[in-house]
């Protein structure tokens, strides 16, 4: 399971302003390169978004379901990447003094992606998360008080 954490600049409000935008996904989501609405009031529970992932000359389109809203604190998301399975994405955003405390747990949920989890998928898991959190805050912090 990995679990990473980052402190924002910024309040809880405006983490989550960022975070219900389905159209911003591609830009802290590491390796998403677009993402769109498909279906439901995103980001409430049920709703999906689309996305691709540039691999090469190869693009991949995959889906995000909301499976659990919980605002301003917490939004649970299953990432629906084809053969490779699915992947249960907590994000936890917390109040912390003037700025917000986010953690990011994910971890497989079904397919191949379940049988080759192990503590090596993880560490790389962890570098893309450090990014993903450094691209979030930088969107999050980018955007006028």
């Amino acid at each position: 399971m990995a679990v990473r954490h980052q402190l924002i600049s910024r309040p809880p409000e405006a983490v989550w302003a960022v975070l219900a935008d389905a159209s911003r996904y591609g830009e802290w989501v590491v390796g998403t390169s677009s993402s769109r609405h498909k279906s439901g009031d995103w980001p409430k529970t049920g709703s999906v978004l689309e996305y691709s992932v540039n691999l090469g000359p190869r693009t991949v389109h995959g889906e995000t379901v909301v499976r659990l809203y919980e605002p301003p604190r917490r939004l649970e998301l299953e990432a629906k990447s084809g053969a490779l399975g699915t992947a249960r994405i907590a994000i936890e955003v917390r109040p912390w003094g003037d700025e917000t405390l986010v953690v990011v747990d994910e971890h497989p949920l079904r397919g191949p992606g379940g049988f080759l989890h192990n503590t090596a998928v993880d560490a790389l898991v962890q570098l893309r998360h450090r990014s993903m959190l450094r691209r979030l805050a930088d969107a999050v912090e980018g955007e006028p008080r």
